[in-house]
Protein backbone atom coordinates (compact mmCIF):
# COMPACT_ATOMS: atom_id res chain seq x y z
CA UNK A 1 0.00 0.00 0.00
CA UNK A 2 2.89 2.36 0.74
CA UNK A 3 3.86 2.44 -2.92
CA UNK A 4 0.59 4.18 -3.73
CA UNK A 5 0.55 6.43 -0.71
CA UNK A 6 4.09 7.63 -1.43
CA UNK A 7 3.27 8.46 -5.04
CA UNK A 8 3.37 12.25 -5.38
CA UNK A 9 2.74 12.36 -9.12
CA UNK A 10 -0.19 14.66 -9.81
CA UNK A 11 0.21 15.41 -13.50
CA UNK A 12 -1.79 13.01 -15.63
CA UNK A 13 0.42 11.56 -18.37
CA UNK A 14 -1.35 8.23 -18.81
CA UNK A 15 -3.98 8.30 -21.53
CA UNK A 16 -5.67 5.05 -20.60
CA UNK A 17 -5.24 1.52 -19.27
CA UNK A 18 -6.29 -1.64 -21.10
CA UNK A 19 -7.06 -3.94 -18.16
CA UNK A 20 -6.30 -7.27 -19.82
CA UNK A 21 -4.37 -8.62 -22.80
CA UNK A 22 -3.11 -12.05 -23.81
CA UNK A 23 -1.46 -10.80 -27.02
CA UNK A 24 0.79 -7.86 -26.20
CA UNK A 25 3.22 -9.54 -23.78
CA UNK A 26 4.35 -12.95 -25.06
CA UNK A 27 3.37 -15.77 -22.68
CA UNK A 28 2.08 -13.43 -19.97
CA UNK A 29 -1.29 -12.10 -18.86
CA UNK A 30 -0.87 -8.36 -18.76
CA UNK A 31 -2.43 -4.92 -18.88
CA UNK A 32 -1.40 -2.10 -21.21
CA UNK A 33 -0.58 1.40 -20.01
CA UNK A 34 -0.97 3.93 -22.82
CA UNK A 35 1.11 7.10 -22.35
CA UNK A 36 -0.06 10.26 -24.07
CA UNK A 37 2.22 11.98 -26.56
CA UNK A 38 4.80 10.88 -29.10
CA UNK A 39 7.88 12.39 -30.75
CA UNK A 40 7.08 10.82 -34.12
CA UNK A 41 4.20 11.43 -36.51
CA UNK A 42 3.85 8.25 -38.55
CA UNK A 43 1.02 8.65 -41.05
CA UNK A 44 -0.29 5.12 -40.53
CA UNK A 45 -0.48 5.47 -36.74
CA UNK A 46 -3.87 4.27 -35.54
CA UNK A 47 -3.57 5.99 -32.15
CA UNK A 48 -3.82 9.70 -33.09
CA UNK A 49 -6.02 10.29 -30.03
CA UNK A 50 -3.14 9.07 -27.86
CA UNK A 51 -0.32 10.72 -29.82
CA UNK A 52 -2.04 14.10 -29.89
CA UNK A 53 -4.08 13.74 -26.71
CA UNK A 54 -3.45 14.53 -23.08
CA UNK A 55 -3.22 12.24 -20.09
CA UNK A 56 -6.38 11.24 -18.29
CA UNK A 57 -4.94 9.17 -15.46
CA UNK A 58 -2.23 9.74 -12.86
CA UNK A 59 0.49 7.46 -11.53
CA UNK A 60 -1.53 7.05 -8.37
CA UNK A 61 -4.56 5.79 -10.30
CA UNK A 62 -2.37 3.32 -12.20
CA UNK A 63 -0.74 1.96 -9.05
CA UNK A 64 -4.09 1.59 -7.33
CA UNK A 65 -5.34 -0.36 -10.35
CA UNK A 66 -2.25 -2.60 -10.30
CA UNK A 67 -2.62 -3.34 -6.61
CA UNK A 68 -6.15 -4.58 -7.21
CA UNK A 69 -5.01 -6.77 -10.14
CA UNK A 70 -1.82 -8.13 -8.56
CA UNK A 71 -3.27 -11.64 -8.18
CA UNK A 72 -4.67 -11.73 -11.71
CA UNK A 73 -1.95 -10.22 -13.91
CA UNK A 74 1.70 -11.12 -14.45
CA UNK A 75 2.91 -8.20 -16.48
CA UNK A 76 2.52 -4.56 -17.41
CA UNK A 77 3.04 -3.30 -20.96
CA UNK A 78 4.21 0.30 -21.16
CA UNK A 79 3.16 1.68 -24.52
CA UNK A 80 1.78 4.78 -26.20
CA UNK A 81 2.38 7.16 -27.84
CA UNK A 82 5.95 6.84 -26.69
CA UNK A 83 6.28 5.87 -23.05
CA UNK A 84 9.96 6.83 -22.73
CA UNK A 85 8.96 10.49 -23.02
CA UNK A 86 7.50 10.24 -19.52
CA UNK A 87 10.10 11.98 -17.34
CA UNK A 88 9.45 9.81 -14.30
CA UNK A 89 9.39 6.49 -16.11
CA UNK A 90 12.31 5.03 -14.15
CA UNK A 91 10.68 5.84 -10.82
CA UNK A 92 7.36 4.47 -12.04
CA UNK A 93 9.01 1.21 -13.12
CA UNK A 94 10.56 0.88 -9.67
CA UNK A 95 7.07 1.14 -8.16
CA UNK A 96 5.57 -1.34 -10.63
CA UNK A 97 8.38 -3.79 -9.94
CA UNK A 98 7.77 -3.31 -6.23
CA UNK A 99 4.26 -4.66 -6.77
CA UNK A 100 5.68 -7.83 -8.29
CA UNK A 101 4.97 -7.30 -11.99
CA UNK A 102 7.14 -8.01 -15.03
CA UNK A 103 7.46 -5.05 -17.38
CA UNK A 104 7.42 -4.99 -21.18
CA UNK A 105 8.45 -1.79 -22.93
CA UNK A 106 7.08 -0.79 -26.34
CA UNK A 107 9.34 1.89 -27.79
CA UNK A 108 10.29 3.61 -31.04
CA UNK A 109 13.92 3.67 -29.87
CA UNK A 110 14.19 7.44 -29.74
CA UNK A 111 15.46 7.60 -26.15
CA UNK A 112 18.46 5.25 -25.84
CA UNK A 113 19.63 6.85 -22.59
CA UNK A 114 16.30 6.06 -20.91
CA UNK A 115 16.44 2.53 -22.29
CA UNK A 116 19.99 2.09 -20.99
CA UNK A 117 18.99 3.29 -17.54
CA UNK A 118 16.00 0.95 -17.35
CA UNK A 119 18.15 -2.01 -18.35
CA UNK A 120 20.97 -1.09 -15.99
CA UNK A 121 18.57 -1.05 -13.06
CA UNK A 122 16.90 -4.32 -14.12
CA UNK A 123 13.53 -2.58 -14.41
CA UNK A 124 12.32 -4.08 -17.69
CA UNK A 125 11.99 -7.71 -18.76
CA UNK A 126 11.10 -7.51 -22.45
CA UNK A 127 11.30 -4.85 -25.16
CA UNK A 128 9.47 -4.47 -28.46
CA UNK A 129 11.52 -2.13 -30.64
CA UNK A 130 9.63 -0.48 -33.48
CA UNK A 131 11.98 -0.12 -36.44
CA UNK A 132 9.92 2.32 -38.45
CA UNK A 133 11.96 2.56 -41.65
CA UNK A 134 15.45 2.41 -43.15
CA UNK A 135 17.52 5.58 -42.98
CA UNK A 136 16.58 6.63 -46.50
CA UNK A 137 12.88 6.75 -45.61
CA UNK A 138 12.98 7.39 -41.89
CA UNK A 139 12.31 11.13 -41.90
CA UNK A 140 9.56 10.94 -44.56
CA UNK A 141 7.72 8.22 -42.62
CA UNK A 142 8.23 9.35 -39.00
CA UNK A 143 8.63 13.12 -39.54
CA UNK A 144 11.51 12.94 -37.07
CA UNK A 145 15.32 12.75 -36.94
CA UNK A 146 15.66 9.84 -34.53
CA UNK A 147 17.21 7.24 -36.83
CA UNK A 148 20.62 7.35 -35.15
CA UNK A 149 18.95 7.12 -31.74
CA UNK A 150 17.06 4.03 -32.95
CA UNK A 151 20.31 2.36 -33.98
CA UNK A 152 21.82 3.26 -30.59
CA UNK A 153 18.81 1.61 -28.90
CA UNK A 154 19.21 -1.50 -31.05
CA UNK A 155 22.89 -1.74 -30.11
CA UNK A 156 22.08 -1.27 -26.41
CA UNK A 157 19.60 -4.14 -26.59
CA UNK A 158 22.09 -6.30 -28.45
CA UNK A 159 24.84 -5.69 -25.89
CA UNK A 160 22.72 -6.46 -22.84
CA UNK A 161 21.16 -9.64 -21.54
CA UNK A 162 17.53 -8.74 -22.12
CA UNK A 163 14.81 -10.36 -24.21
CA UNK A 164 13.62 -8.20 -27.10
CA UNK A 165 12.05 -8.27 -30.52
CA UNK A 166 12.16 -5.98 -33.53
CA UNK A 167 9.02 -5.19 -35.47
CA UNK A 168 7.91 -2.99 -38.36
CA UNK A 169 4.44 -1.92 -39.42
CA UNK A 170 4.12 -2.30 -43.19
CA UNK A 171 1.96 -0.07 -45.37
CA UNK A 172 3.13 -1.22 -48.80
CA UNK A 173 2.43 2.14 -50.45
CA UNK A 174 5.09 3.85 -48.31
CA UNK A 175 7.29 0.94 -47.18
CA UNK A 176 7.90 -1.71 -49.83
CA UNK A 177 9.75 -5.03 -49.93
CA UNK A 178 13.05 -3.33 -50.82
CA UNK A 179 12.79 -1.12 -47.73
CA UNK A 180 12.10 -4.16 -45.53
CA UNK A 181 15.19 -5.85 -46.97
CA UNK A 182 17.20 -2.73 -46.11
CA UNK A 183 16.04 -3.01 -42.51
CA UNK A 184 16.84 -6.73 -42.49
CA UNK A 185 20.41 -5.96 -43.61
CA UNK A 186 20.77 -3.31 -40.90
CA UNK A 187 19.57 -5.76 -38.26
CA UNK A 188 22.05 -8.38 -39.45
CA UNK A 189 24.89 -5.84 -39.51
CA UNK A 190 24.13 -5.10 -35.86
CA UNK A 191 24.15 -8.76 -34.86
CA UNK A 192 20.41 -9.31 -34.50
CA UNK A 193 19.59 -13.02 -34.71
CA UNK A 194 16.00 -13.01 -33.47
CA UNK A 195 12.75 -13.04 -35.40
CA UNK A 196 11.96 -9.90 -37.37
CA UNK A 197 8.22 -9.30 -37.11
CA UNK A 198 6.26 -7.55 -39.85
CA UNK A 199 2.89 -6.16 -38.85
CA UNK A 200 0.41 -5.61 -41.64
CA UNK A 201 -1.21 -2.19 -41.67
CA UNK A 202 -4.83 -2.59 -40.65
CA UNK A 203 -7.01 0.16 -42.02
CA UNK A 204 -9.02 2.24 -39.58
CA UNK A 205 -10.89 5.46 -40.23
CA UNK A 206 -8.82 7.60 -37.88
CA UNK A 207 -5.09 7.38 -38.59
CA UNK A 208 -2.68 10.19 -37.91
CA UNK A 209 -2.11 10.88 -41.61
CA UNK A 210 -5.56 9.80 -42.79
CA UNK A 211 -4.08 6.83 -44.63
CA UNK A 212 -6.14 4.78 -47.04
CA UNK A 213 -6.00 1.06 -47.69
CA UNK A 214 -2.84 0.10 -49.61
CA UNK A 215 -3.16 0.06 -53.37
CA UNK A 216 -0.13 -2.14 -53.99
CA UNK A 217 0.23 -5.78 -52.96
CA UNK A 218 3.08 -6.86 -50.71
CA UNK A 219 5.06 -9.70 -52.30
CA UNK A 220 6.59 -11.90 -49.58
CA UNK A 221 8.64 -13.71 -52.22
CA UNK A 222 10.80 -10.60 -52.65
CA UNK A 223 11.94 -10.62 -49.03
CA UNK A 224 15.45 -11.58 -48.02
CA UNK A 225 15.98 -15.08 -46.65
CA UNK A 226 18.99 -13.99 -44.60
CA UNK A 227 16.86 -13.30 -41.54
CA UNK A 228 13.87 -15.07 -40.05
CA UNK A 229 10.73 -13.04 -40.75
CA UNK A 230 7.28 -13.68 -39.33
CA UNK A 231 4.05 -11.84 -40.07
CA UNK A 232 1.56 -10.54 -37.54
CA UNK A 233 -1.84 -9.00 -38.08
Amino acid sequence: MSLVKNCKEVAKSIFDITPFTMLDYPNHLACIVWFAGCNMRCSYCYNPHIVLGKGKKSEEELLEFLQKRAKHLEGVVLSGGECTLYKKLVDLCIKIKGLGFKIKLDTNGSNPNVLKQLIKQNLIDFVSLDFKAPKTLFKSITFSNFYDALIDSLQILQSNDISFEVRTTVHIDILNEHAINEISDILLENGYSGIYYLQKYLHVEQTLGKMQNPIKIFDKNLLSDKIKIEFRN
